[in-house]
């Protein structure tokens, strides 16, 4: 399997090559507390900053409320009335075959509309609820995975003419507040609610955040490409503060730093008066020290470079799908794996797999996400995959890298392995279908030489950076009719030895891409 090599990231002005992190011992690395990747978490930052051989924090093992009886914050209070998005983008989104493109500026549809209602169809495309699972413990279900359904990374639009941001309200299928100009789009703003997450993710919260936020950003791109809607993208800069102080949050302080996609065509708004962000609550740092510690860093992660194209988000050379002949069908058919009554986990059956699910994967795994820090941390991530029964390809270990594969070493129990590292295995509640799956991919980095890199903004450009690639490898296995599940539950040291990973290399997240089983449950379509 072959494709053009990867173009590395240019940065916005010349620096100088950092020199390849020296290999340590296993004394500098974080310890083995708790021997799993979310709680190490915090070490892994604070290696990747420079310290050797950190401790786990106090609150680290500090009891938590189970994360089932988490209740989330209302969403944000947005300003009546609300306007209704384009109704039809099924339609329209049925009648573009998968995998054509229409070209860049090109509208789509029958007709030529104005910018701000392709602008909107966009939106419905990426955020809009796409069915109910009455059975799933788990509702509802958009285009793209989010941890427990929570969605904590919400869209902003510009209002236009100095009209306040408008909350996009997915469920309603609507933008709160008056609209901006007649036909003009506007800017889209993506943060995150960090209190969305239960508490007892603890720091693993923010991750969780910046990780859905490159998921958002694929699926974002992917609308706007399939309206013909041209974009670029701001990331964090000096001025981060002051964008997320103008959205008018009652707590604004517990919103991550806010990523900026500005259509083509959108006019270019008043730059944000300096305000003062609020500070967290003087008690957070006594009831919830992760949560303000994971406030504290994400206010680190500010980028240096500007404005730059929004790049595809579609691999080209795909073939044609067996099982999705539309764009509409292929994000009905991205799911998580289903399990039936109720019942959590995934479900998943032995079946040989053609050698096209793994050429696909790779495609989609190779498509580098827009700007220079985002691209730079894809860069440095490495995709180790564990292949069972798929035609052409031995069972075992392989790496991923430009759209190409290459066996590391051929080994029949990897599987079997990895689902007995797995943090839920199977119980009476729970399904787990990791030693069935054709296909469990991992994306790696060593935090110590992604820092020199990428200086801190590099811990949340990875995370960025791998929930972009890990949507991707989602619509790849819908593409192929299989499921894609995106999961930290492995026990990273010894996942580590399977893979043949080195120490120093943290695992940014894990996607398990299966075979469904019918569970009988009811699908209520919910697209419009």
């Amino acid at each position: 399997m072959t494709a053009p090599p990867r173009p590395a990231p240019a940065p916005p002005a010349p620096v100088p090559a950092a020199e390849p992190a020296p290999r340590r011992g296993p004394v500098d690395l974080p310890g083995p507390e708790g021997d799993n990747s979310i709680a190490r978490e915090p070490l892994w930052y604070a290696y990747g900053a420079g310290a050797d051989a950190p401790q786990p924090p106090p609150w680290t093992w500090r009891p938590q409320p189970p994360p089932d009886t988490h209740v989330p914050p209302p969403p944000p209070r947005g300003g009546a009335p609300r306007t209704g998005l384009p109704l039809g983008t099924h339609e329209r989104l049925a009648a573009l075959p998968y995998p054509a493109l229409p070209a860049p500026g090109e509208a789509s549809g029958p007709q030529v509309e104005p910018a701000a209602d392709r602008l909107g169809r966009a939106l419905v495309t990426a955020f809009g609820p796409q069915r109910r699972e009455p059975e799933n413990p788990y509702n509802d279900h958009r285009p793209y995975a989010s941890p427990r359904c929570l969605f904590p990374v919400h869209a902003f639009v510009d209002g236009g003419a100095g009209m306040p941001w408008r909350l996009l309200d997915p469920d309603r299928h609507a933008l709160t507040g008056a609209p901006g100009p007649a036909g003009t789009p506007g800017d889209i703003l993506l943060t995150g609610r960090y209190t969305t997450v239960p508490p007892a993710y603890q720091w693993f919260r923010g991750s969780l955040v910046a990780i859905e936020l490159g998921f958002v950003l694929r699926s974002l791109s992917l609308g706007l490409e399939l309206f013909g809607l041209p974009a670029r993208l701001r990331p964090p800069g000096p001025d981060a503060l002051d964008r997320l102080a103008a959205l008018g949050l009652d707590d604004t302080w517990a919103w991550s730093l806010p990523f900026v996609v500005e259509p083509a065509g959108a006019p270019r708004p008043a730059e944000p008066e300096p305000a003062a962000v609020p500070e967290p609550p003087a008690h957070l740092a006594r009831t919830d020290p992760a949560l303000a510690e994971i406030v504290r860093v994400n206010r680190e992660q500010t980028y240096r470079s500007g404005t730059a194209p929004l790049t595809t988000a579609v691999p080209a050379g795909l073939g044609p799908s067996s099982t999705a002949p539309d764009w509409a069908e292929l994000l009905w058919r991205r799911h998580s794996g289903r399990m039936p009554r109720a019942l959590h986990g995934m479900s998943g059956r032995r079946r040989r797999q053609p050698a096209e699910i793994l050429d696909s994967a790779a495609r989609w795994l190779a498509v580098p996400p827009p700007g220079y820090e985002l691209a730079s941390a894809f860069d440095a991530l490495k995709v180790t995959a564990v292949v069972q029964g798929v035609e052409g390809q031995a069972d075992g270990v392989h790496r991923l890298r430009d759209g190409a594969t290459r066996l590391l070493r051929a080994d029949p129990t990897a599987s079997e392995r990895l689902e007995e590292r797995y943090g839920y295995g199977v119980s009476p509640v729970n399904g787990c279908g990791i030693r069935d799956a054709p296909l469990t991919v991992f994306l790696s980095v060593r935090p110590r030489a992604l820092f020199e890199r990428l200086g801190t903004a590099g811990w949340g450009a990875v995370q960025h950076a791998a929930g972009w690639a890990a949507h991707g490898l989602c619509l790849s296995a819908a593409a192929s009719g299989l499921f894609a599940r995106p999961v930290r539950a492995f026990k990273e040291i010894p996942t580590q030895r399977v893979l043949g990973l080195d120490p120093d290399e943290m695992i940014v997240l894990s996607v398990v891409v299966g075979v469904p089983q019918a569970t009988g449950g009811a699908l209520l379509d919910l697209r419009l």
